[in-house]
């Protein structure tokens, strides 16, 4: 069985006694970081081999994971925070699985995308979730600019590093368009800033980004 097993994404009593029970009987568990994950596992005291399974060994890591449920092996499939599958190369390991008819399970809990439009105020009747978008500025604006019509709350994931630049890719795509920024969802320096893109670009200016962001586009009123 694979099991899909959602982990916090911040605090770590966020996890859920299922997940717990799961991570502690499984065979192995199949994370994208082993020092991430290790602090979890240290936690709550899961003895569990570890192994890593990212986006530069999926292909060879998959096919040993394969092998693995195949001989009759539990794997227990985590991310580094929320759920596996989720802008993550769990869904490579998940379509192997399905593709080879191997029985999966997933052990629902924390995930980045929900818990923000949640703590948005947003729209969430509808939505459209569009994950990390490209590195690449001429890519991102591209696809920022399909996405304009669009009249349902908008979710996008960006790293501190790269926030500004998505930001200003907002700006010039949509004009003063609001949009409101969740970062450290469940930690101790949890931070909703909502505004205008040119307010929100000077604020992140002076007050580095730190941590994962999601990002959300209210419908337009």
């Amino acid at each position: 069985m694979l099991y899909i097993v959602s982990t916090p994404i911040g605090n770590l009593k966020d996890i859920t006694l299922r997940a717990l029970e799961v991570l502690k009987s499984a065979d192995l568990i199949a994370c994208e970081d082993t020092r991430h994950t290790r602090i979890l596992t240290n936690c709550y005291q899961i003895a569990t081999p570890l192994t890593s399974y990212f986006e530069y060994n999926k292909i060879a890591k998959g096919e040993y994971l394969l092998r693995l449920l195949r001989e009759g092996k539990n794997i227990a499939l985590v991310c580094d925070a929320g759920t596996p599958g989720i802008s993550d190369p769990g869904y490579h390991i998940i379509k192997l699985a399905c593709d080879n008819h191997i029985p999966l399970t997933a052990i629902p809990g924390p995930c980045a995308l929900i818990n923000a439009l949640a703590l948005s105020g947003a729209s969430g009747e509808k939505f459209v979730f569009e994950g990390f978008l490209s590195n690449k500025s001429q890519a991102r604006i591209k696809r920022l600019k399909a996405l304009v019509t669009e009249n349902r709350t908008i979710v996008l994931y960006e790293s501190p590093h790269r926030l500004l630049k998505l930001l200003a890719n907002i700006s010039e795509v949509f004009g003063e368009r609001e949009i409101i920024c969740v970062r450290e969802a469940t930690k101790k320096f949890e931070e909703i800033k909502k505004g205008k893109a040119g307010a929100l670009i000077e604020h992140f200016k002076e007050h580095h980004p730190r941590g994962e962001f999601v990002v959300l586009l209210p419908p337009r009123r």
